[in-house]
């Protein structure tokens, strides 16, 4: 029997993709926002990825979330391979852009590893948090699960990926100051939107029919079926 895809679904997962895309390609900006120096342009769009993560979790369930997962990664990693193999080939001597090109797509070998690894870790956490607590809490409070996860998320991300790509670059204490102005703003982010997160899932529900609990999968990360 051939299973139903849901279009909701796969638009959310395209809308999951462009954005860890589109929010790499913004890290290459820091911006001033009032004062702070500490953030990239990334912030614009990154944080809406946990969103998603949140919204496909809570509606489909763990395994369609790492499914998403999955191919938000092997996008990215397309798109890295791609650019840096573009930054390789030989320009027209008429174009002189190569230079601003070159930045933006020439990236660092340890920023690509950095941004994968911690990429997956912080959206495996996030989405497993938040199909472990609708079990446990029975489906109620969705606020605090989607907090609760993203600041777990938010966290592992960020532990992971700036020691490994800025580490011996800049001082831990600089480190330590830039992991925790991206956890917070983030979390804050999440919190600010969150009466639009709470409308979609809603919605999402209404229109699918569908409100999955994850009793009995395995949470094995690389298998993608439904057990």
């Amino acid at each position: 029997m051939r299973q139903k895809v849901s279009v909701l679904f796969m638009l959310l997962a395209v809308v999951f993709v462009v954005c860890l895309i589109t929010a790499n390609l913004l890290e290459t900006k820091v911006l001033d926002f009032f004062g702070i120096t500490t953030i990239t342009a990334g912030m614009l769009v990154f944080p809406i990825s946990y969103i998603i993560n949140d919204c496909i979790a809570e509606v489909w369930g763990f395994k369609r979330a790492s499914l998403v997962i999955w191919i938000a990664f092997a996008m990215n990693f397309f798109v890295v391979a791609i650019g840096l193999f573009a930054v390789h080939l030989p320009s027209a001597s008429f174009w002189n852009a190569a230079e601003h090109f070159n930045f933006i797509f020439g990236f660092a070998p340890r920023i690509v590893v950095a941004s994968l690894l911690a990429f997956l870790s912080g959206s495996f956490v996030n989405a497993y948090i938040m199909s472990k607590m609708k079990i446990l809490h029975k489906g109620k409070f969705f606020s605090f699960r989607a907090i609760a996860s993203t600041i777990a998320g938010e966290t592992i991300d960020s532990i992971i990926f700036f020691p490994i790509a800025f580490g011996g670059i800049i001082t831990f204490g600089d480190l330590l100051v830039l992991m925790i102005t991206q956890i917070i703003l983030k979390s804050m982010y999440e919190v600010i939107v969150l009466p639009i997160t709470i409308k979609v899932v809603k919605t999402l529900k209404r229109i699918e029919g569908t409100d999955v609990y994850d009793n009995g999968i395995s949470y094995n990360i690389w298998k993608l079926n439904d057990k």
